[in-house]
């Protein structure tokens, strides 16, 4: 009980003294959709991803301790490792999702917990979602949980320089409509689910 209590703590301090102002003050970032986000329950958020400071802009934005996935690599930095543990982070290993990471994930889901998928499973250079994967429509259909499409605009390009000074990107954060998990695992189902996902992140960039 103690541990989770810190852990609260620590996700808090992290989201309005570090995330905010870097959220707020650089990246002048807004949120549009709000009303899309469902206000109780678990849901996957699913995004498209540009750029390392995704999760934690989109944790903050969304007002939810979403969980992503990181590399597990991070977890034995210390302090960092702590730290991303306590805003909900969970291990996958390098270039694969292992069983018990998707494990991890149920779980999360079941106790409550709102967990995010980047659908293309890495980083893309233009931001957009080009070859998505079919992971977040399982975990949707295993759990029966809604699929909540979000857009991240600009994140791919976050900082360029002229003359050595650093000009900060915009940050713009769309929430789309929820999607109904899937009734059925067959790969045309997950495949319908997965290709309305990339739709309508896709028309939110556009």
């Amino acid at each position: 009980m103690k541990s989770n209590f810190y852990q609260k703590i620590i996700y808090q301090l992290v989201s309005q003294v570090i995330i905010f102002p870097i959220y707020k003050l650089l990246f002048r970032g807004i949120l549009v959709g709000r009303e899309n986000i469902p206000k109780q329950g678990s849901f996957i958020l699913v995004s498209n991803h540009g750029s390392l400071f995704d999760p934690p802009l989109l944790g903050h934005a969304v007002g939810r301790n979403i969980s992503f996935m990181a590399k597990s690599e991070l977890f034995s930095i210390p302090l960092l490792g702590y730290i991303i543990k306590a805003c909900g982070a969970y291990p996958v290993k390098r270039g694969m999702a292992d069983k018990n990471t998707i494990k991890i994930a149920c779980e999360k889901l079941s106790n409550n917990k709102s967990i995010g998928i980047f659908i293309d499973g890495t980083r893309q250079k233009d931001g957009r979602v080009n070859k998505p994967k079919q992971g977040a429509a399982l975990l949707a259909f295993k759990n029966q949980k809604l699929l909540l499409p979000v857009a991240i605009i600009n994140s791919h390009k976050l900082v360029r320089f002229r003359f050595c000074i650093p000009f900060f990107t915009k940050i713009v954060i769309k929430v789309g409509k929820p999607i109904n998990p899937p009734k059925f695992s067959s790969k045309d189902k997950l495949a319908i689910v997965t290709r309305s996902l990339q739709e309508s992140i896709n028309n939110m960039l556009d």
